[in-house]
């Protein structure tokens, strides 16, 4: 079946947002807001992940529920975030995560689409039921990250 693919593809493009997510936290430890909000978000993309791992047995696949989603190098990212305090080149480097996290999450976000139709075609209601559980909480991460670059973005270009 089919739905075997779409529940990979989406498995590992969820991880890879929860990566994103914990690789922007790291990397902006100054900023406390951006710090904060994307360590819970990629909390949000870990239990997905979960989610997807029960999905995947049901149909005899066998997915992670908990992938590494700490980068190796956030350590090292976190010290250098401190180092560099409140310098310009950061918020230039946060507008370019934010686009990043942005493009990742809008992926994710029509990985669960379509998973939900292909839940619908196979008629399988736990699937759907988690679909209606998690896409919610993508579309919540995507609008965080554009949010975020409207609000930062004019006063980062501007200076």
């Amino acid at each position: 079946m089919k739905i075997n693919l779409a529940l990979r593809e989406l498995h590992r493009s969820e991880h890879k947002l929860a990566l994103t997510l914990s690789a922007l936290a790291a990397r902006h430890t100054t900023d406390h807001e951006i710090h904060h909000v994307a360590h819970d978000l990629a909390a949000w993309s870990e239990n997905h992940l979960r989610e997807l791992a029960i999905a995947g047995r049901r149909y005899g696949i066998g997915l992670n529920a908990s992938p590494r989603t700490e980068p190796l190098t956030s350590p090292l990212q976190a010290k250098l975030s401190e180092l560099l305090g409140h310098r310009p080149e950061p918020a230039l480097m946060l507008l370019m995560d934010l686009r990043h996290l942005h493009r990742v999450a809008a992926g994710v976000s029509v990985d669960w689409e379509l998973l939900a139709q292909g839940a619908k075609a196979v008629k399988d209601p736990d699937l759907l039921a988690t679909t209606e559980r998690c896409h919610p909480q993508t579309l919540r991460q995507l609008r965080w990250a554009n949010a975020m670059l409207k609000v930062l973005a004019p006063q980062v270009m501007s200076t």
